[in-house]
């Protein structure tokens, strides 16, 4: 698989992208795809990618990952085509890592490291930055077992009176346990600066409306096709990383928020799902979640159970997957014979919109059909809460459910409006 030829005068690293295939290993996805979205990641990183290929392999090897027959081609294919960097779209232990970086005397990534990356490239907010500076140290972390060529014991005291000291492993861990520590601090500042702006939002009767979905599968383009806003969005993976809201009115004239949010992706890192939990809070906060998906892509199924995981990973709870909407974009990508099939599938689901963000096509029924669901029936319920339950009580008027209150003897009895899925969530509580 060849990348076509790149602007000759721009500097950019020149790289080779692997996708170890390896018998008996469960396959998320047909060899082909997760190579080709690997390139798109690797793209992403304005890296130019001189050739891709699946190494099929009858198991992994504990030092290279590959055989040495496979390793000694691929050094030769290095050297002849004048690569600096090897993608390996997968996971890569820091044993094989430092193991193939001799051999090829190249730079290595792996998935994680990649995506990584690309994060580290883009976020641009500062609550953005930071979670990015907290995964890529969490996942340097992980990289110190073994990996470095610098582990001798360095000498506590003078050197020929004092015992053993601490190994540059244990040195390095620790400056890196500290610069977390650091980040983290930060970091909760700034989650709880968001914390207020949430609460702030929620005296307002603004319900929030979340964009989630697969990445690069135009959830961006129907952001800003809705709201007039001008979100970044690109025909390239990640494209959004930091969360974006606006205002939008549907046709009754009622005003919901909006929601951008990061693309998801398959494996991606534990680091980021970790780092970003804060940023995604605002989906499982919201009164109804958008499922965007590139209904034309290949992989779209695949995708599509990607989301759902890492959506069932944050706990969103179940009355929000219940209500979820799918929208299926980029219809007007499709021939028109897989359209209509595409078109007669939806009708089957009253969850399911087809839209087309590019042109505009399906999106008023879209806006009707969020318009609709935030109409949920209301029940009205008198609940008793003793006088231990502040926090309870203090959810219900945070999110305006309360139409009376009453004290006892023993707490309060407070008359309440609201949905299934609001009652759930304080049931959560």
């Amino acid at each position: 698989m060849n990348a076509p030829p790149s602007d000759p005068d721009r500097a950019v690293t020149r790289c080779l992208v692997l996708h170890p295939d390896i018998r008996g290993q469960q396959a998320r996805r047909a060899p082909g795809d997760a190579l080709a979205e690997a390139v798109s990641l690797a793209r992403a990183l304005a890296l130019e990618v001189v050739t891709a290929d699946v190494v099929r392999l009858p198991k992994a090897r504990a030092g290279l990952l590959f055989g040495a027959g496979k390793v000694d081609e691929i050094a030769r294919r290095l050297a002849d085509q004048k690569i600096d960097l090897v993608l390996i779209d997968g996971p890569v232990t820091p044993i094989q890592q430092r193991n193939l970086e001799r051999r090829w005397n190249v730079k290595i990534l792996d998935r994680t490291g990649l995506i990584l990356e690309i994060f580290g490239a883009r976020a641009r907010t500062r609550e953005g930055v930071l979670q990015v500076d907290l995964a890529a140290l969490a996942y340097q972390r992980s990289r110190l077992v073994r990996s470095w060529t610098h582990l001798e014991r360095q000498r506590g005291g003078l050197s020929f009176v004092g015992g053993a000291g601490e190994t540059q492993i244990e040195s390095d861990r620790r400056a890196i346990d500290d610069a977390i520590i650091r980040l983290k601090r930060q970091l909760a500042k700034v989650v709880r600066t968001r914390a207020l702006h949430r609460a702030s939002r929620q005296k307002v009767p603004f319900p929030i409306i979340a964009l989630v979905g697969y990445t690069n599968a135009g959830k961006s383009t129907i952001f800003n096709r809705l709201t007039g806003a001008k979100v970044v969005a690109k025909d390239m993976l990640f494209a959004t990383l930091d969360p974006t809201m606006r205002a939008l009115d549907l046709p009754s004239g009622q005003r919901v928020i909006l929601s951008d949010t990061v693309g998801f992706i398959s494996d991606l890192p534990l680091q980021l799902v970790a780092a970003f939990r804060a940023t995604l809070e605002e989906v499982l906060d919201a009164d109804l979640v958008l499922h965007v998906r590139d209904i034309t892509h290949a992989e779209t199924e695949a995708q599509a159970r990607d989301v759902q995981k890492i959506l069932d990973d944050l706990g969103l709870p179940a009355d929000s997957r219940d209500s979820m909407i799918e929208v299926w974009n980029k219809i007007d990508q499709a021939p028109s014979e897989q359209a209509a099939a595409i078109r007669l599938r939806a009708q089957r689901q009253p969850l399911v919109h087809v839209v087309s963000a590019l042109k505009g096509d399906g999106l008023p029924a879209l806006l009707a059909a969020i318009q609709e669901s935030l109409q949920a029936p209301r029940k009205t319920r008198t609940l008793h809460l003793g006088f231990d339950s502040g926090r309870k009580r203090a959810w219900l008027f945070q999110h305006n459910l309360v139409e009376a209150e009453r004290q006892t003897d023993d707490g309060f009895e407070i008359t309440v409006r609201w949905s299934s899925r609001q009652a759930a969530s304080f049931a959560a509580l």
